[in-house]
């Protein structure tokens, strides 16, 4: 009887012992739990986790994605396994391309996603140019989203668990990565991940999720954009709608779009952040409805869609947020990797800095980085 090799589970037109798949681990029970199913498929699998920033002196913070203990259990994970495990050294990298454009971000008056720039950069462009001089056909992730073929090359699409979506922190991913990339944890959700990673009997089993981003011990921003820009941090005012002055602030980067609590102003009704204006180092207050944006404008724009975006407006939704539901709207092409996005219904939230990423149901047709007002 002629030999039928194991389904390919990846899409790979070869069989899984011949196929070599590189796993980004990161320590955390997602990406090792990723790594044990690759094995358990078959194939060859090498496990690489990055450092990308050296949390000793500096944070003293234990669980971060990127701390000596999540490298040291990426690599028991890896022994369990008997996979091979490579740490790459990708600090200075990181601390140019992601850390670096944080605090200068905080100082635009914006509000930054660095782990869309790690991704963006780190991840999805220098460790898969990595896994591909390693000789991989694929480069798993695990991160919860889908990948499924479409009629114009694969397309990206929201997890099955929409509680659990990544999908809005992946939206730059280019079409060229995504036919690279896979991520098996997409149709699952957070509980059957840990039963799997129980069964596996990983040493992370139990291993609970990192809420701060890797670089930020405690969510305290400004002490860390004052560590990376000494100086750089000026007062200013605190004014209304009208530009009255209602008290002084130490900086606008202990600020953000949207922001209700820690303003430090006493008025009969609660105040939100409307505006930051870096050149005049002022942060704009007001009530809650002065927060509605009928439109907004988008740039750096990262289309996975096989239909071109043109001057037509197109029905899709969008998230501004990655916590907000996606909201009905429509967007048009607006010239040099712009776009313009019309909300059926106002919405609030819409910051500089964040993204705006673009759904036609379940399907990631795209996004961009919200402009200024």
């Amino acid at each position: 009887m002629a030999y039928i090799p194991r389904m390919n589970s990846l899409g790979l037109d070869k069989a899984p012992a011949a196929t070599r798949v590189v796993v980004a681990m990161s320590g955390g029970v997602d990406s090792s739990t990723t790594a044990a199913l690759m094995v358990e498929a078959g194939y060859e699998v090498l496990g690489v986790t990055l450092q990308l920033y050296d949390h000793g002196d500096a944070v003293r913070q234990k669980g971060a994605c990127c701390a000596g203990q999540d490298i040291h259990d990426a690599r028991r994970v890896a022994d369990r396994l008997r996979i091979p495990h490579y740490v790459l050294d990708y600090e200075s990298r990181f601390r140019a391309e992601v850390m670096d454009d944080f605090a200068d971000s905080y100082l635009r008056g914006e509000t930054p996603i660095p782990c869309v720039r790690c991704n963006q950069t780190v991840k999805f462009r220098d460790l898969l140019g990595t896994a591909k001089d390693l000789g991989a056909d694929a480069l798993a992730t695990g991160h919860y989203v889908r990948r499924a073929a479409g009629p114009d090359g694969p397309q990206m699409l929201r997890a099955m668990d929409h509680r659990k979506d990544q999908s809005y922190f992946l939206f730059a991913t280019t079409r060229q990565q995504l036919d690279f990339l896979r991520f098996p944890l997409g149709d699952m959700d957070k509980a059957e991940t840990r039963r799997h990673a129980q069964r596996f009997k990983l040493p992370v089993a139990e291993k609970a999720d990192s809420q701060d981003i890797c670089f930020v011990p405690g969510g305290d921003y400004a002490r860390i954009v004052e560590r990376l820009r000494p100086g750089a941090i000026d007062a200013g005012e605190i004014v209304d709608l009208e530009g009255r002055v209602l008290a002084q602030h130490d900086g606008i980067i202990n600020f953000t779009v949207g922001q209700r609590r820690g303003i430090g102003v006493s008025a009969a009704e609660p105040l939100y952040v409307i505006r930051i204006d870096p050149d005049l180092r002022r942060v704009i207050v007001g009530p809650k409805a002065a927060l509605l944006v009928p439109e907004l404008g988008i740039t750096g724009l990262n289309w996975l869609d096989g239909e071109p975006l043109s001057d037509r407006p197109r029905q899709v939704s969008v998230k501004v947020r990655s916590t907000t539901p996606p909201a009905r709207a429509q967007i048009l092409a607006a010239g040099d990797g712009r776009a313009r996005v019309m909300f059926v219904e106002p919405q609030a939230g819409a910051a500089p800095g964040q993204a705006c990423v673009v759904y036609d149901g379940d399907r990631v047709l795209g996004g961009g980085w919200i402009e200024r007002r």
